[in-house]
């Protein structure tokens, strides 16, 4: 499963920090996600990311 957090992330224009700060997520999950080195993500995480960057989940995964 590939992600499309970091590409969402840059064209809000923030950082990873202000997501986490946003979202609650640790900037190790984000960054996880971001450099696609993770296959699994639990839902909530994914929630609270996409609610976040003001979008839906499935604009998330690629």
């Amino acid at each position: 499963m590939r992600f499309a957090v970091k590409e969402i992330r840059e064209k809000a224009g923030i950082t990873v920090k202000e997501l986490s700060e946003k979202s609650g997520v640790s900037t190790e999950i984000i960054s996880m996600l971001e450099e696609n080195s993770t296959d699994t993500c639990n839902s909530k995480v994914l929630c609270d990311i996409a609610d976040a960057l003001e979008v839906t989940v499935d604009k998330l995964i690629v």
